[in-house]
């Protein structure tokens, strides 16, 4: 683009954003520093006149677009900061699976595919007992409403609103069969009816409902989840980072999908390698 040409595409789009804002040369020169004549001449057309480059980016500041697109340089006019503010976003993570958000992003994926890699054991396959345990301590949310929260999530697999995959690691699965690390004072009785119920329900609603189970000393994941594929959601403990950039939401998916692709365990064999977990709870 030679310089007449973006000294046109600069003033065109400054014009129109001047209008978008309903800001007068007046009300620009003043927001910028300058004369009203100098916004004049940057105005008039017939003319190669460009500003230098603090002016340009004054003109963007007071305008909230980019300077790049003032020029011409992106045809994205908002600022860096803006796009990735809208790109990844910061949401507070309620200590419960009851948490509003949660549920409401659930809702919003009806009839779509979910892929979850959960912290723990997956929420929508938690029994009441497990519930009971594991969120008494759990500040603002009754066990009972997690339950809740729960059951509606799982009606949407039920009903097949929804697929969905599940990847789980063998040492969280193993650890919580024999009680120990995160499940270490979890009574023997709540484990195998636990176990006994993923089992049923992964026979049950198969393949609306596809668990994988991978050895994470060979793969790694963080929890995650992504929602068809507008959204993304890494929990980090306190927050959720959610991503709605279609590039990220495919790096999460294909991610997901490196999983899947690596699991020691299929969907179908999934239900009965759990079962054969059963020997490792121990009563005593």
């Amino acid at each position: 683009m030679d310089k007449r040409d973006r000294a046109d595409l600069f003033r065109n789009r400054l014009g129109e954003q001047m209008s978008a804002a309903g800001m007068n040369r007046s009300e620009l020169a003043r927001a910028t520093g300058v004369d009203r004549s100098t916004v004049a001449q940057l105005l008039a057309g017939g003319t190669a006149r460009l500003p230098n480059a603090h002016l340009a980016a004054e003109c963007a500041r007071a305008l909230g677009v980019s300077s790049d697109w003032l020029l011409g340089l992106t045809d994205r006019p908002e600022r860096p900061g803006d796009i990735l503010a809208a790109a990844v976003t910061v949401t507070e993570a309620a200590r419960s699976t009851a948490d509003a958000q949660l549920h409401a992003w659930h809702r919003e994926a009806a009839g779509y595919k979910i892929r979850h890699v959960p912290a723990t054991l997956p929420d929508v396959l938690k029994t009441e007992s497990m519930f009971l345990w594991e969120y008494r301590a759990h500040v603002g949310k009754t066990p009972e409403q997690a339950i809740g929260a729960s059951k509606d999530r799982f009606g949407l697999i039920d009903t097949q609103s929804s697929d969905f995959e599940i990847a789980i690691s063998m040492g969280e699965l193993r650890s919580f069969a024999g009680g120990t690390g995160y499940y270490a004072g979890l009574d023997a009785a709540t484990r195998r009816e636990q176990l006994r119920s993923m089992v049923r329900t992964g026979r049950d609603l198969y393949p609306s409902l596809r668990m994988f189970i991978y050895d994470a000393k060979r793969v790694f994941s963080a929890p995650v989840t992504v929602f068809g594929t507008f959204l993304g959601v890494i929990y980090v403990g306190r927050f959720y980072l959610t991503f709605r950039s279609r590039d990220r939401v495919r790096a999460l998916t294909a991610h997901f999908d490196g999983l899947v692709r690596e699991a020691e365990v299929g969907a179908r064999e999934a239900p009965d390698w759990l079962a054969a977990l059963e020997p490792l709870i121990d009563d005593t």
